[in-house]
Order: structure tokens, then C-alpha cells, then sequence
């Protein structure tokens, strides 16, 4: 889907069956897609249009009987079982990842969660009169594997994937059972009535409302709940609108509040570079991604009602990268737990330079996303690695599993920001390039430090011309209060 519009033209992107063009893109061995049944795939052309697709792998149990014995796995099993399409609704713009698959006269449809418009998964076509861009698949054997191939859509140059992940665990084969949170962090030393998942009194019935919910919550499992409550409300709608269109929509608050166990360990965050165990990281990881779930649900809150133009898709985006971060949020806490016992989440200083430099940003959806976006998840993509592998050469190779899944989502992020950054840039005519440089000069003190990951950075976007030799010129609260004759205690950044 082309992000200059909220509403794709289909037929420019619907594809032909058949046909061996070089140009068809390899996106996965095929024994990969036996693990889920629902992948998102994001293409990138060269001039920088985006497109996302849902893959669709239907199980034998939902295939036709064609009399004919065949084994599940083979690769005409596949072949029959495989369909990808636009990854959007063409009537409003609803995520698809969630669609019902339903079987009818003329083969099979999905139907879109928010108006139960069908699609023909292999045309496209609606009876509505609507039409879904899908898009022609093969298995071609590639060095003794066998790989799947999709043409890639028409109009644009060089595209590639860079994006290929499971919509979420639900679509597993099998699904796994949701996990046991309750003991992965730090009691109240006085003991509260457990609040509800849904509050009993006015409960949210848009994404705009689930978002100041979300971000009013201060207890870090019931956060992680309700995040994953919101967004499969949000994907199969259930929800009664996004809500960024409506005068009366909440407003988020300047700080996430955090439980009182929690807010009197949070310190000056460089008291907090020289502590390098195992436990310490992982617990200064965790604060970050539960940071970085306020962040993603901000994003929507804050900058929604402003933006009325933003399409679906940007929700859709933004609320996957709130389901990412509270995932990641899981697998830390949950290895953390595992490891150190005695320091659950919450017992160890944490501090909140994340926000803080968040909050620079309020007044401009394109400062949020350079500033968070393209350079504090960026700068993660540089120094994950190098975390990575001192877990690794601890002999911790179940530590070493939970940050490349990270890393790899972080990915997706950074993807996420420069797609939408370079949609605004395009929406206000600027030159993305530039435009980002300036928004650092303005928003960021120091200089954007190396060594960088280069490979993982172009992959999300970032060409070395946005972020080599750039410097912030952000004045320090230090400097402003200097200028008054007095020390500021703040610190912002990290």
C-alpha cells in the first residue's frame, strides 16, 4: 500500500498468476511458514514507497477434499495452502491481519474485521464491487531448499522485504497458552485491590481512549495486559472507532505514572552506565521497554487528534510496536526473574531519560519520530549486537534468545519510523533527508555517536546520509539554567 494516500488504488498493484520474472522476490524457505499461519511482510522500492502485505497460510483442515492423498507438508500442499494480499482493507483501511477466512462457492475469502467486506483471496474481488491488491506467489527450489517467491508490485524500482514475521502468537501452530505474569516484579509494600483489565466505570471504546488508559496505568503487568486486550480489540473490531477524528478525545498525560515502588528507585540516569552484571542489564532493559510501550501508545494519543489525515495504517503500525515492546518487556522480565531471583523488576534504580527526551518532542509528530525513532532506536540497533555477545560469552544462551528477538523487532521500529517519517516529509514537501538532519540540529544535544550498524540501519531506511557527521544543538538544561545563575538537576537523554 502506497502511504501518500489512506486509500490504495488496487488494480495498480494487482498482480498476475504465473510467469518466472528474476524480478519475484525471495521472502522465506518454506519450512518457515509451517510454524504460523499469518505473516506480515513490509516491501520497500528503492525511491522509498512502501507496501505491506499479509501472508495467509491456510491449514489442511481448511483446504477442500480433492480425492486425491496428499502429504501436508509437501509442496503442492503449500502451494494450495499460500495467498498473499494488501495488508489494509481498501474501504477504510483496516489491518487484514486478523481477517476470518471463510469458505465459499468460488474458493475462499477473508473478511475484513471492521465492516465484514470479503475478499476473494486469490482475485481480490469483493461482491461489495471493492477489489483487493493480491499478489501471485511460487515455490522454486533454490540450493537444495525450497523457497516462496512473489512478484513484487508494479511501479517502483530494486523492492525488497524488509519485513518477514508472524502476526503474533495467537496465529501459531499450535498457539501457546498466554503466559503467567503475577510474579515477575516487586509486590506493593501495601497491598491494593487488584484492578480490573477493563475499568467497570466508562471503559474505553476507541484506540485514542485505550491509549490514555494505557499510558494512565502505572502497574507494568496490568499495562502489558491491557496492551494486548487494546490491540486484539483494535484488530478484530471490536473497537467503536480509532477516535483521533473526535473532538472530545482524552488527552494523554505529560508523564506515565508509575507505581510508588518504582518511582522511588528512579535515579539520574548516569548513575546508571557503570553497572554492567547480568541482572542489572536485564533489569535497565526491561525499564526500557516498559518506556517504550508508553511510547508507542503516546505516539497514537498525543499526535491522533492532530493529525486527522493520519490513516489507519499508521494505527495499525503503532499498535504492532506496542504489542512488540510488551512482549519484549515479558521476556525480560520473565529471563530476569529467571536468573536473579532476588532482584525481580522494580527492586533495582531505573531512570526515565527515554521520556525525557520524548518530551522535547510534544509539539511535533515529525520531531517524535526522528528524535525517538530514527535516533534512540536506531542507537539500539548499534549497540544490541555488542549486548548480545556479552551475554553470549557469559554462557547465557537463553538470555542471548531473548535480545536477538528484540533486535530483530527493533528493526521493524526503526523501519516503522523512517516509513512514516518519510510520509509526513512527503505530506508537507520536504526533503526527508535534510529535513531529519534539521530536526536533529534542533532536538538533540551532541553528537548522533558511531560506530553505527550500518547494515541493519539501511535495512530499515537509514542510508548513512541521514546520521553521518550530524551533531545536536539541543541546549542542555544545565545551559539554560546557567543562563538564569543557577544548576539544573535534570538530565536528559541517555
Amino acid at each position: 500500500m502506497s502511504l501518500g494516500s489512506s486509500t490504495p488504488t488496487p488494480s495498480s498493484s494487482t498482480l498476475k498468476s504465473g510467469g518466472t520474472s528474476p524480478e519475484w522476490m525471495r521472502i522465506s524457505p518454506l519450512a518457515k511458514l509451517a510454524t504460523h499461519s499469518r505473516f506480515f511482510l513490509t516491501l520497500r522500492s528503492q525511491e522509498g514507497e512502501y507496501h505491506s502485505l499479509i501472508l495467509f497460510r491456510l491449514t489442511p483442515g481448511q483446504l477442500p477434499e480433492n480425492g486425491l492423498e496428499q502429504d501436508a507438508g509437501s509442496s503442492q500442499s503449500f502451494r494450495d495452502q499460500i495467498y498473499i494480499m494488501e495488508a489494509n482493507c481498501p474501504h477504510l483501511g483496516a489491518d487484514m491481519s486478523h481477517a476470518e477466512i471463510e469458505e465459499c462457492d468460488t474458493g475462499f475469502v477473508a473478511v475484513c474485521p471492521w465492516h465484514r467486506y470479503d475478499f476473494d483471496l486469490k482475485t481480490g474481488h469483493s461482491e461489495t464491487g471493492l477489489k483487493a491488491c493480491t499478489y501471485a506467489t511460487e515455490i522454486r527450489e533454490d540450493d537444495g531448499a525450497e523457497f516462496i517467491y512473489v512478484e513484487p508490485p508494479s511501479g517502483g524500482r530494486n523492492w525488497r522485504l524488509v519485513e518477514f514475521r508472524p502476526v503474533s502468537e495467537e496465529f501459531a501452530d499450535p498457539p501457546p497458552p498466554p503466559p503467567d505474569l503475577s510474579h515477575l516484579s516487586i509486590s506493593s509494600p501495601e497491598p491494593k485491590e487488584p484492578e480490573p483489565l477493563v475499568p467497570t466505570e466508562n471503559p474505553p471504546s476507541t484506540l485514542i481512549q485505550w491509549a490514555v488508559l494505557i499510558l494512565s496505568t502505572p502497574d507494568p503487568m496490568l499495562k502489558v495486559q491491557r496492551t494486548r486486550h487494546a490491540v486484539h480489540l483494535f484488530r478484530t473490531g471490536q473497537l467503536k472507532s480509532i477516535g483521533h477524528r473526535s473532538s472530545k478525545a482524552p488527552r494523554p498525560p505529560d508523564v506515565p505514572p508509575r507505581e510508588d515502588t518504582y518511582a522511588r528507585n528512579i535515579v539520574d540516569p548516569g548513575r546508571m552506565a557503570r553497572r554492567k552484571n547480568r541482572a542489572v542489564m536485564l533489569h535497565a532493559l526491561a525499564n526500557i521497554e516498559q518506556w517504550a510501550i508508553d511510547l508507542a501508545w503516546d505516539i497514537i494519543a498525543r499526535y491522533g487528534p492532530s493529525h486527522p489525515d493520519l490513516p489507519p495504517a499508521f494505527f495499525a503500525d503503532f499498535t504492532k510496536m506496542a504489542l512488540d515492546e510488551s512482549k519484549h518487556f515479558s521476556l525480560l522480565t520473565a529471563r530476569l526473574a529467571a536468573l536473579s531471583p532476588a532482584t525481580p523488576y522494580g527492586s533495582l534504580p531505573v531512570h526515565a531519560g527515554l521520556w525525557e527526551s520524548a518530551r522535547v518532542t510534544f509539539p511535533s509528530l515529525r520531531a517524535r519520530l526522528a528524535i525517538i525513532h530514527l535516533v534512540h532506536e536506531a542507537r539500539g540497533l548499534d549497540v544490541n549486537p555488542g549486548t548480545i555477545e556479552k551475554f553470549r560469552r557469559a554462557g547465557d544462551p537463553e538470555s542471548v534468545r531473548v535480545l536477538e528477538t528484540i533486535h530483530h523487532d527493533e528493526v521493524t521500529h526503526v523501519t516503522t519510523g523512517h516509513r512514516w517519517f518519510t510520509w509526513i516529509c512527503a505530506k508537507q514537501g520536504v526533503d526527508p533527508v535534510q529535513t531529519f538532519r534539521e530536526e536533529v540540529r534542533k532536538g538533540w544535544r551532541g553528537d548522533v555517536k558511531g560506530p553505527f550498524n550500518a547494515e541493519d540501519r539501511e535495512k530499515a531506511g537509514l542510508t548513512p546520509d541521514f546520521y553521518e557527521n550530524l551533531r545536536g544543538e539541543m541546549e542542555s538544561e544545565w545551559e539554560k539554567e546557567k543562563e538564569k545563575g543557577t544548576q539544573a538537576t535534570l538530565s536528559v537523554g541517555y
